[in-house]
């Protein structure tokens, strides 16, 4: 398995193919799931959650398929804290060297009660089992406490240490409701990593936050200021109910904000751009246009104090590269906000230096058609520049 032999490497477990693919309107067949983790091999993560094979026959073949077509990284399947779980795991995974195990059991106490309708002792009991048992199998394990940030802190470490000393090299504290905030998931994290580092310094701890109040990334990036070396995400943030943090957000996240985490990822970020797409097209689910990295708006502009700004330096308006995440550069949108600046630069960029009066009429006609018809494109600045007659014409530029 991955280990921290750099502490400021945070390991990408990718659960697109698992927890994002079992989302109403996301379901992937197969053969998708196989190109979808070739997509994946290439951006660079370090664990794909290929499935949860006990879940079905479907999804056994899904990650058998992915596991046996797709060599690099470390795949995954989901198990519940069972031994027959545990060995349909395996068989799946049988294929690969590089395997692990998701063993997720619940701990807190809604779920105690009214899920497993088991006792404290009995969860932490079955947890060891579980992990004792799927020792035998794997060398690599993971356990999941589900809706561990609902759970009694002192409880929490109980089962993290218990788990630990049962054979788990990783050890998931997933907000599994989307209830947590950046300051308590930060204490969680650094409480529970100051309590099992005694024993087990290797030992990794992994975030799974889900989005739904909306602070999945912020969470995420939270337990990695304290102490997490994994995150557990998909990609475009797909998921149970509102998703899970998103890859493309939290990597360059880390990668933007070095200055303030000071931790890296093995991530090709030019590749973000074209595994989201991989992804909408494999799942007919289009991308918002604000969406943040990937969404086509990202490294857009209308305004035009913005595009002036853009025109003399981008890093006015732009804190990363769009060729960073793979876009092929800036998009300035001429449209009815665009100012005078941008059009003259547009305009020259299609062989056409307006200025003066003539820019002036340009820009009155640019104005009224821009708020009829929204967005102007290159064929409809060059009808507006044709239209313009001061003094026989725009100056065409030499070739």
């Amino acid at each position: 398995m991955p280990s921290v032999v750099d502490p400021n490497r945070v390991i990408v477990f990718d659960t697109t193919l698992r927890d994002g693919e079992q989302a109403p309107g996301f379901s992937m067949s197969a053969e998708a799931k196989v190109e979808m983790a070739k997509g994946l091999r290439d951006l660079g993560v370090d664990v794909i959650e290929a499935g949860f094979a006990a879940a079905s026959p479907g999804d056994a073949e899904a990650v058998r398929r992915v596991a046996g077509e797709v060599e690099g990284p470390i795949f995954c399947s989901l198990s519940r804290a069972n031994e027959d779980d545990i060995r349909t795991a395996y068989g799946a995974l049988q294929s690969t060297p590089k395997r692990r195990i998701h063993i997720f059991l619940s701990t807190s106490p809604i779920h105690r009660a009214a899920k497993l309708n088991m006792s404290a002792d009995e969860v932490l009991n079955a947890a060891v089992r579980a992990v004792s048992f799927a020792r035998t199998l794997f060398d690599d394990i993971e356990f999941s406490a589900e809706d561990a940030i609902r759970t009694e802190h002192a409880f929490l470490g109980d089962v993290m240490e218990a788990v630990a000393d049962a054979g788990a090299g990783t050890l998931n504290i997933p907000d599994t409701v989307g209830y947590s905030t950046p300051v308590e998931i930060a204490s969680i994290f650094a409480e529970i990593k100051a309590r099992v580092a005694t024993r087990h310094p290797e030992a990794i701890l992994s975030a799974h936050c889900h989005n739904d109040l909306g602070m999945a990334v912020a969470n995420t990036l939270a337990a990695v200021a304290n102490g997490a070396r994994q995150v557990e995400v998909a990609v475009n943030g797909i998921g149970e109910r509102a998703g899970n943090c998103a890859l493309e957000e939290v990597v360059m996240a880390l990668r933007t904000r070095a200055d303030l985490y000071g931790v890296h990822t093995g991530v090709d970020t030019t590749q973000l751009l074209g595994v989201s797409r991989l992804l909408s097209n494999l799942t007919h689910s289009p991308v918002v246009r604000n969406k943040a990295i990937v969404g086509i708006n990202a490294f857009a502009h209308e305004a035009g104090i913005h595009q002036h700004g853009m025109i003399a330096d981008a890093r006015t308006y732009e804190i990363m590269r769009p060729e960073d995440v793979g876009f092929s550069g800036t998009r300035l949108v001429l449209g009815k906000h665009s100012g005078r600046h941008a059009i003259a630069q547009r305009a020259e960029a299609l062989g056409y230096r307006l200025s003066g009066n003539e820019l002036g009429h340009v820009f009155v006609s640019f104005k009224r058609r821009a708020d009829e018809i929204g967005e102007i494109d290159d064929n409809e600045l060059l009808a507006i520049i044709n239209t313009v007659t001061t003094d026989g014409g725009p100056r065409v530029l030499a070739s």
